[in-house]
This record gives structure tokens, C-alpha cells and sequence, in this order.
């Protein structure tokens, strides 16, 4: 059985009629998995409540406190925007935490039982940085839950692959310090956030970042991920895979200009296969419900094969 975490609390993030980062993504990609051929190989897990397992202290440690009680100050005053892109409802600050924990059972899942994981939740939150949201997102879910990860036993080296198609300034931002984790973006340049240039590396060389063109295709991923992202990964031999999934690198995407097809990622996902099976894929970005859709079909198929 493949495990996907989701719940349908995380739709009670409202962003707005014609927001991208809508619930309509999320209930998109449930329905094209529901009527898929191998449906019945799903097991839809709800996240764990955070009065269960406080999330805060992990939230602490990533975030600003300042930040964190704006957030829940303007979800309790009925909602408001973080700033120009960033909608916060009058349930976003709770829907936020029970995404990190959402999460945290991905990484709960895949250390019982060494296979992959697929957190389907939202907001998303490879944007935000420590003291700040931005661009959709709220709290930086990536660089939490790995944290999160090494806290457990035998975890000592977490790795991210971010395939989105904006960088991730946030997670970056958040784990370039520290030397127990490694994070690869491959992203649209120049292109929001303006951030995720080549030479940005890491304290401790520990960040690649591939910035792609506008246009790209697979035929130029394909290379970049056998001579870069693979080898990066491999040299640094990481206990566990985390990715940043967003699916707006499609063609269709209204967000930015890359040309992939949805079953693209089906092969993404057999190049981190083959790194390690320890897989938590976690939604990003993607704003095309009809190719966001097939993208995560694509990348759960391949996990099953």
C-alpha cells in the first residue's frame, strides 16, 4: 500500500476566488488518484492532530517567534494577506501546523518502513523564510520536517531535492548552515523569487543549486539530473530523501515557463528511487489542476512499480 497524508482540513486554507493556491489542487489530485487502475494500492492516512504532537517547538526552532504569532494573529482577526501573494484565512494559522505535521508522519512512514511517502497538504512552503512567508506559503514544511528527521535515531544526514519550478529561497535560507543536510533546486532563472543563483552553495558546500531556462524540456532535465543532481546526492550518501514536489514546471502552468510533460516526474522519481526508497514527497507549487493532477499520478506510478 502506498500512504498519502492528507485531510480535507487542509481546504479550509482559503486564499480566494481566483487565488492559484487554491483547495481545487488538492481535490484535483485526490480525484485523479481515486480513478486511477491501482487505486486500490492507496492507503489515505489523515495527519496526526498537533494536540497529539505538538509541532511548536521544531516550528521554534525554524521559524522567528515574532513571525509565527503574526501569523496566528491575523488568522484570529478573520484573516488578512502576509503581503501581496500570501492570503492568510481565518483557519490558515491552524491549517499551517497540521501541515507540518502532516509532514512529520511522512517522515514517520518512511522510517517504519523504508518506503516512499506522499504528503498531499497545503500551504504549501518552500518560500518561507525564517522570519517571513511569502509567495503562498506560510511555514517552511521541508526544512522542518527535516529537522524533524534528524531528531529520530540513525538519521544523521537529510537530503532535499526541491523540483519545483520556483527556487526555494526559504528552505535554502534555513538550511545552508548546517551540515547535516544537503539541498538541490532545480528551478526556472531568472524567475520568482529571483533567488537560487549557481553560486549560491552553502556554508558548507552544501547547496546546488540549477537554474534552468525558460523553455527547458526534458531533454535538457534528463542530463541535469544524471550528471548533477545524482551524483550531489550520492557523494553525500543522505539517510533519507525529502522533496519539495511542485508540479508548475509543466507546460501548461500559468506561474512560469518551463515545458515538461506530467509524465516527466514519473522519471524524476525513478532517479531518487534509485538513491533511496526513504522517500517523503511533500505538494509544493503547481497551478494547473489538470497537470498537477497527472504529475502526481506520474510520481506515486513510479513508486509503485
Amino acid at each position: 500500500m502506498f500512504p498519502i497524508i492528507y485531510s480535507d482540513e487542509f481546504l479550509k486554507h482559503e486564499t480566494g476566488r481566483f487565488h492559484p493556491e487554491r483547495s481545487a489542487r488538492l481535490t484535483a489530485i485526490a480525484e485523479a488518484l481515486k480513478a486511477t487502475p491501482w487505486a486500490e494500492k492507496i492507503e489515505w492516512l489523515l495527519p496526526t492532530p498537533v494536540a497529539i504532537r505538538p509541532v511548536m517547538p521544531l516550528l521554534q526552532q525554524v521559524h522567528d517567534q515574532v513571525y509565527i504569532d503574526l501569523v496566528k494573529q491575523i488568522a484570529s482577526s478573520g484573516g488578512g494577506m502576509l503581503d501581496g501573494d500570501t492570503p492568510i484565512s481565518a483557519h490558515s494559522y491552524d491549517i499551517a501546523l497540521l501541515a507540518v505535521s502532516a509532514w512529520f508522519d511522512g517522515i514517520d512512514h518512511i522510517l517504519a518502513t523504508n518506503n516512499p511517502a506522499f504528503v498531499l497538504a497545503r500551504p504549501p512552503g518552500h518560500h518561507a523564510e525564517r522570519n517571513t512567508g511569502m509567495g503562498f506559503c506560510l511555514f517552511s514544511n521541508a526544512a522542518i520536517a527535516a529537522y524533524y528527521a534528524l531528531e529520530k535515531p540513525g538519521i544523521e544526514r537529510v537530503a532535499i531535492l526541491d523540483w519545483d519550478v520556483h527556487h526555494g529561497n526559504g528552505t535554502q535560507y534555513i538550511v545552508e548552515s548546517d551540515a547535516r543536510i544537503v539541498y538541490c533546486s532545480l528551478h526556472q532563472f531568472p524567475c520568482y523569487p529571483g533567488t537560487g543563483k549557481a553560486q549560491e552553495q552553502g556554508l558548507h558546500h552544501n547547496v546546488l543549486n540549477l537554474p534552468m531556462a525558460p523553455g527547458s524540456t526534458l531533454a535538457d532535465y534528463q542530463p541535469v539530473f544524471e550528471q548533477k543532481v545524482m551524483p550531489f546526492f550520492q557523494d553525500f550518501q543522505p539517510d533519507l530523501l525529502i522533496v519539495s514536489a511542485g508540479y508548475d514546471a509543466n507546460v501548461n502552468d500559468p506561474l512560469a515557463g518551463i515545458n515538461l510533460q506530467p509524465e516527466d516526474y514519473g522519471l524524476f522519481t525513478n532517479y531518487c528511487l534509485g538513491l533511496t526508497r526513504r522517500i517523503v514527497f511533500g505538494l509544493e507549487g503547481g497551478y494547473d489542476l489538470s497537470t498537477l493532477a497527472k504529475s502526481v499520478v506520474a510520481t506515486i506510478e513510479s513508486c509503485l512499480a
